[in-house]
């Protein structure tokens, strides 16, 4: 997987965060597809690498997919690719498995390897902003 357009940054999201939260695919190989192996992910609790990502991956799962409706909606409103750099804007909607919805508005920045796969992203989130 590489960036090279804008659309390339939405179809990322759009597929990564489907296969991780809601498909029986192996965690590691889907990171494997979008990530270096060493990658660094950061988020406002914690920086995560590949094992703790996969360790992740496996709760979220049971809370979406357990849902007694499994639902993950992705709604990209910004993405951008340049050079080695991309960043989004989107919402994330999700029904958890107790029927409860979780929704937050991400802010992404990402690097990229060489190879074109993601060495580090950093992003933070907050509710939905009224009308977005």
């Amino acid at each position: 997987m590489g960036f090279s357009t804008d659309s390339d940054v939405t179809d990322f999201l759009t597929d990564y965060i489907t296969a991780l939260g809601l498909s029986d695919q192996d965690p590691g190989e889907i990171l494997d597809r979008y990530f270096v192996p060493d990658f660094e992910y950061v988020t406002e609790e914690a920086v995560l690498d590949r094992q703790r990502m996969i360790d992740h991956a496996r709760p979220a799962r049971r809370n979406v997919g357990g849902a007694e409706r499994p639902s993950l909606e992705v709604d990209v409103h910004d993405a951008l690719v340049s050079g080695d750099r991309i960043a989004a804007r989107y919402t994330l909607r999700t029904t958890l498995r107790r029927g409860k919805t979780f929704e937050a508005e991400i802010f992404m920045f990402g690097r990229l390897a060489h190879d074109g796969r993601i060495r580090r992203i950093e992003q933070i989130s907050r509710p939905p902003a009224a009308g977005s």
